[in-house]
């Protein structure tokens, strides 16, 4: 077992790959450190893979896996978390943004002082404004919903422990709260360091701002499935009840009403010209439906199984 594995997805950046490992490499024996370095290729449409194949050849340490096409940064991350075999287990970003020069100390943090997860934090970024107060609020909003103290969640150098990567899915867009999935998953031991931004050298930034929008749905959606993926009934069977309750009570009323309107002689509508009863039927409908969707979700997940949503074409490097 190697003491770190580095995992880095790789989307259309053959330019930075060489100087990227080849920093890497030079950190590592700097350090003495036993490693390995995993670059997932994810569907790019550049010489990406074929410089990763070329890197490999000259290195053992240097290991690569090649998707069929873009499936994006989770399932990347994930793909290299299954083939990770180091003690602690390093993310970055391929674009030379993340300096390899912050590992023995994330490594540090992990293997001495205990972590179980260290999240890096460009407090200083080389971002335009554009990008830098969107990220803000994204952040402000995710450390307040989370209850993870975290400046940085969408930085990509991060460092685990090698337990919490084997026990985590990573699915959707997820990687921005690999965090968040530790802490659920009993790894609550969540530290962060200050680290470098170094200024983009080549190409240009894969994400636009509609990735804020995306970070606000997938934390509304991970939120949701850490609560009630095992026991949907407690979610659709609560919203049924209250909805089917209500349309039970509103219905009962009409009916007393014009029993006892009926009763003194009153002149009384006829309570299907009443707004009241469509609005209680309605309500009923709904609680039926919202009840059969939580049994039906029920029965799904006692049924479920993880089936990895990426499709591998090549490996180099890895042993089988």
């Amino acid at each position: 077992m190697s003491q770190i594995s580095v995992v880095i997805p790789v989307f259309n950046e053959e330019e930075s790959l060489p100087e990227l490992t080849n920093w890497i490499s030079r950190v590592m024996h700097d350090h003495g450190f036993s490693y390995e370095v995993i670059l997932v290729n994810d569907g790019s449409s550049d010489g990406s893979w074929e410089v990763i194949q070329s890197l490999a050849k000259k290195s053992s340490a240097l290991k690569g896996i090649n998707f069929t096409r873009n499936y994006g940064k989770s399932a990347a991350l994930d793909a290299g978390f299954s083939k990770a075999s180091g003690e602690v287990v390093i993310t970055m970003d391929a674009d030379l943004q993340d300096s390899p020069e912050e590992i023995p100390d994330l490594y540090r943090m992990i293997s001495e002082d205990g972590f179980d997860v260290v999240s890096g934090w460009k407090k200083e970024r080389h971002d335009p404004i554009s990008k830098t107060i969107p990220s803000r609020f994204f952040n402000g909003v995710t450390r307040w919903i989370s209850g993870i103290d975290l400046h940085d969640f969408n930085c990509g150098l991060k460092a685990y422990r090698l337990k919490v990567v084997k026990n985590i899915q990573i699915y959707g867009e997820m990687h921005r709260y690999i965090p968040l999935l530790a802490k659920w998953n009993g790894f609550g031991k969540i530290g962060e360091k200050v680290v470098q931004h170094q200024s983009r050298k080549y190409g240009y930034s894969k994400f636009g701002m509609e990735r804020f929008l995306n970070g606000f749905l997938d934390l509304i959606s991970v939120s949701f499935v850490h609560r009630y993926k095992k026991k949907p009934m407690h979610f659709f069977g609560l919203l049924g009840s209250i909805s089917f309750v209500t349309g039970f009570l509103i219905t009962c009323w009409l009916i007393f009403e014009k029993i006892y309107g009926l009763s003194k002689g009153l002149k009384v509508r006829e309570i299907v010209d009443q707004p009241l009863f469509f609005l209680a039927l309605v309500a009923l409908i709904i609680g039926i439906q919202l009840f059969v969707t939580g049994f039906i979700a029920e029965l799904m997940t006692s049924n479920q199984s993880k089936e990895a949503e990426y499709k591998i074409g090549e490996e180099v490097n890895f042993d089988f």
